[in-house]
């Protein structure tokens, strides 16, 4: 049932190295990572789109993640909107979510330096799956050298091929937003899959795992026009993880009134016994490479993953391609500065 475990890996949302659905520019889309990014930003209103396309060298139908977002800022709230698309394998599995997001943010020091936000998110994931284009050991066949024959009964019950499932999510975020400062620290977490409902293609009594991201880091102000910003991201569903260490590095071009931008990740997966068959452990995923660009309200991120786990062999390292596109629209800056983190 190779075919068919793959696609259930995707249903559940959990993280493998060979069909993981996830954004690896992750903190480019930031209500994705944490609802309580919501309308914390320097400006007015923020346009953003991401898209992925992952493992087009081993498989004819890559994996495909896009993913486009809205939100605004209204003194300490934040509302914002959030539409993504994830599409997989052989069996046309997608996953279409629609997102709401409300945010506030406040500073707890008398300074406006340390600052807090708390965010909540809901909507509905609608998913579907065309199971009747997989193939199942019951259909194996070793005729003319081994075949599948699809016009084998499957053994499989499946009892239809699109449900709705609610979300509803969380997260918590704290920064230090002085300017002149050296370091700016930041952590957050979000929890996703707050209900765990009940999901299945085939009247099986499964529910949804909850999903756990935490994530930190600093922005170092190296000088006044360069600075790093080593960040860690790990994220838990059930039995499975995902940890991510990465850095980010900006330099100010006076010339062209813009930021270049680069940055390096490295990404592990961890696996429970029912999947490896052996004691669960942590193995090397992927390393991500990315190169970018800000000037005025545009960003721009590009990033490609290099395969190192050991699918490596079959994919000669290819990995996924990935690109963000960000704008802020902002009017003239108002007398009182507002309190933005330095992410």
């Amino acid at each position: 049932m190779k075919n068919i475990k793959i696609v259930l890996f995707c249903l559940v949302g959990l993280n493998a190295s060979a069909q993981d659905a996830h954004l690896s520019i992750y903190d480019a889309a930031p209500m994705y990572l944490n609802p309580a990014m919501t309308g914390v930003f320097e400006g007015d209103w923020r346009l953003h789109a991401q898209y992925r396309t992952q493992w087009k060298s081993v498989n004819f139908k890559p994996y495909q993640t896009g993913l486009v977002s809205f939100d605004m800022a209204k003194k300490k709230w934040g509302f914002g909107a959030q539409v993504s698309n994830f599409r997989a394998g052989q069996g046309n599995y997608n996953a279409a979510s629609a997102l709401i997001s409300v945010a506030y943010t406040t500073p707890i020091d008398r300074n406006k330096n340390h600052n807090i936000s708390f965010g909540i998110q809901g909507g509905v994931t609608q998913k579907s799956l065309e199971y009747q284009l997989l193939t199942y050991d019951n259909q194996y066949s070793t005729a003319n050298g081994g075949t599948f024959d699809m016009g084998l009964p499957s053994g499989e019950t499946f009892q239809g091929q699109s449900l709705v499932v609610p979300n509803v999510n969380a997260g918590l975020l704290y920064f230090f937003a002085r300017q002149q400062a050296r370091l700016n620290p930041f952590i957050g977490v979000s929890a996703f899959n707050l209900t765990t409902p009940q999901e299945t293609f085939n009247d099986a009594n499964n529910r949804l795992p909850m999903r756990f991201y935490g994530h930190f880091g600093t922005r170092i102000n190296i000088t006044e026009l360069f600075y790093i910003t080593p960040k860690f991201l790990v994220m838990n569903q059930k039995d499975y993880w995902e940890q991510t260490y990465a850095a980010d590095a900006g330099y100010y071009l006076k010339e062209a009134d813009m930021y270049i931008t680069a940055g390096a990740l490295f990404r592990t997966v961890g696996f429970p016994k029912s999947v490896q068959g052996e004691t669960a452990k942590i193995s090397s995923d992927a390393m991500l490479i990315t190169a970018g660009a800000k000037m005025e309200n545009i960003t721009l991120r590009v990033g490609y993953d290099i395969n190192i786990s050991s699918l490596s062999t079959a994919s000669n390292g290819r990995g996924g391609f990935e690109i963000s596109l960000t704008y802020i629209r902002q009017k003239r800056k108002p007398s009182d500065e507002k309190i933005c983190p330095r992410l």
